[in-house]
């Protein structure tokens, strides 16, 4: 492993923040991040060679001809002109060795760019409804930051885990005395594996205040809306289609112990569930079984481009 610098801003910069994401639930982290570096217009400058611990998984096809091995994920550094903020950004959670490996790698390198705090992002998935307000907790590792927080209004959060690299990094810094803090924004539990906008952007609000800059809100607002209202449909078509069931012996089993307000985010924690278990079994069974629960809620219109995908994504394994 080792990182790429393709423009040396060491002497351009001065005691700096880094900010991290990894995917996580929601995309919630990294998208707040990489809506952010597009606002800002951040430019990359370094690159993390992460091949050694990635296989590619399929060749790229034109036109009849097997061209090249399908991307991996990047890793990559980017740096804010005329302010003293580094981004990175992954495209993987990486776990084990090689994520171990990657957080020191990232902290060694930005040691020796000045970095003197450290912010991660991430979701924290809740029992709630999509229509509630979206809440912004953090956790960090040093007292000094953790009321620093709290003066720009963000909650702390007082108990809990904070899984993944996003969380790890906390941990890693404190053992080389960095200041470094996670923001978690609160999103359905119901729906761990949709995009959520709505969590990112207030992550994105809270980065303004941190940060003090300013950010065109209109995109993320607009995906916040568009977010909501197919939730909303979904939702909706769930209530609709277990109202016409009537008292089917399997139906009464499955939902007896449910109000009926309850009964779509239960139904949409299973498809999600059978999501993640497609992705991680590659199983053909298991993806007829989320096929047919998709069209006994007359849902499948609406989750057709993350139902087609998991064929595009693993085509001969599934």
């Amino acid at each position: 492993m080792n990182i790429k610098v393709t423009e040396d801003i060491s002497s351009r910069i001065g005691t700096s923040t880094l900010l991290a994401a990894w995917p996580g639930m929601g995309s919630v982290g990294v998208g707040a991040l990489d809506y952010l570096r597009r606002n800002l217009e951040a430019i990359p400058f370094a690159e993390v060679d992460m091949s050694e611990f990635f296989a590619p998984e399929a060749v790229v096809v034109e036109k009849g001809i097997a061209k090249s091995f399908s991307d991996l994920p990047s890793h990559l550094f980017y740096y804010v002109e005329d302010r003293d903020l580094i981004i990175f950004e992954s495209e993987a959670q990486i776990v084990g060795l090689g994520g171990v490996t990657l957080m020191n790698q990232v902290l060694d390198f930005v040691q020796n760019l000045n970095v003197s705090k450290i912010y991660t992002s991430a979701a924290l998935a809740m029992p709630i409804r999509h229509s509630e307000e979206v809440q912004v907790l953090a956790a960090a590792n040093q007292e000094s930051l953790r009321d620093e927080l709290v003066e720009h209004g963000v909650e702390i959060l007082q108990e809990g885990h904070i899984s993944g690299l996003n969380g790890l990094l906390l941990g890693a810094a404190g053992l080389r005395r960095i200041e470094a803090a996670c923001l978690l924004a609160t999103m359905p539990l119901y729906a761990q594996m949709m995009p959520n906008p709505k969590a990112s952007r207030e992550i994105v609000r809270v980065f303004e205040r941190i940060l003090g800059v300013e950010v065109d809100m209109e995109e993320i607002d607009e995906a916040a809306v568009q977010m909501d209202e197919t939730m909303s449909e979904i939702e909706e078509k769930i209530r609709t289609t277990f109202s016409s069931m009537g008292k089917e012996e399997e139906v009464e089993e499955e939902f007896e112990e449910l109000d009926e307000e309850q009964v779509p985010q239960f139904v949409m924690q299973k498809i999600e569930q059978l999501f993640l278990e497609v992705q991680q079994e590659h199983s053909k069974d298991k993806a007829s079984q989320l096929k047919k629960e998709l069209d006994r809620w007359n849902l499948y219109g609406l989750y057709e481009d993350r139902f087609l995908e998991l064929f595009r994504q693993d085509p001969d394994n599934i």
